[in-house]
């Protein structure tokens, strides 16, 4: 590993031990051999939220997680180290096909940029979910693990945007945040693991898809619950 990539792995270990208090449950239901696809909210004006997830993941499980990340990571010092060296996924259009194949643990945010660039004041409403991540579990098999991420909306606010930055840096948008994290209590939750019927894998084209849009309005109804319960745990969002 190089030294940035060191360098992060050791500022997200502080971020998520002592800045957030992350509190991870139900990691058991992600399982310890044989492929899976977890799927996750996304939110926070810079998508912090995709390196907490792997790093407290990578320690908890005590195996490889492949997260599906943009392009745009591999533009950032230190965190595009941490990317290369942790085997971030970025230009895989089967959104990790081949990875559950093998085997695999896989994580996405299928709200995609969506999440990410949503107001502050659209805080934890989960925008519609892209449906290559069924797609994806209807022709693997592969069951797919609900993951809730409650805390990041506040340690990134985004309170607006700059055109003319995102422009100039060829971004989907340049947020007015807060120049540093904020300190926000975060909570990860992963839940049971929702199946796509196995016949649907060499079902009908037609079947298939209604299958993958079934799979995909579960697990987004999932999530968003799972959301929306932790939520309510917390008395205030920076405690």
């Amino acid at each position: 590993m190089t030294w940035e990539s060191d360098l992060a792995d050791t500022l997200l270990g502080l971020l998520a031990d002592d800045y957030f208090r992350v509190e991870v449950s139900g990691t058991e239901h992600i399982p310890r051999t044989g492929p899976a696809l977890l799927a996750a909210n996304h939110s926070g004006a810079w998508g912090l939220d995709g390196f907490v997830l792997h790093k407290v993941l990578l320690r908890q499980l005590g195996r490889p997680v492949r997260v599906y990340a943009s392009e745009l990571v591999l533009r950032t010092p230190v965190l595009a180290a941490y990317a290369r060296d942790h085997g971030v996924v970025t230009d895989d259009p089967t959104l990790g096909r081949d990875l559950l194949a093998a085997g695999e643990l896989v994580a996405l945010f299928p709200e995609g940029f969506a999440g990410v660039g949503k107001d502050f004041s659209q805080r934890y409403r989960l925008r519609p979910f892209g449906p290559g991540f069924a797609t994806t579990a209807v022709l693997t098999g592969a069951p797919v693990v609900p993951v809730s991420i409650v805390g990041a909306e506040e340690t990134y606010p985004k309170l607006g945007e700059i055109g003319a930055l995102a422009r100039r840096f060829g971004l989907p948008y340049f947020p007015v945040t807060t120049p540093v994290p904020l300190p926000a209590k975060w909570y990860i939750s992963v839940g049971e693991p929702i199946h796509a019927p196995a016949a649907a894998r060499t079902a009908s084209f037609a079947e298939r898809s209604a299958a993958t849009r079934r799979l995909c309005d579960e697990v987004w109804f999932t999530v968003q619950g799972m959301v929306d319960r932790d939520r309510e745990r917390r008395t205030t969002p920076f405690w």
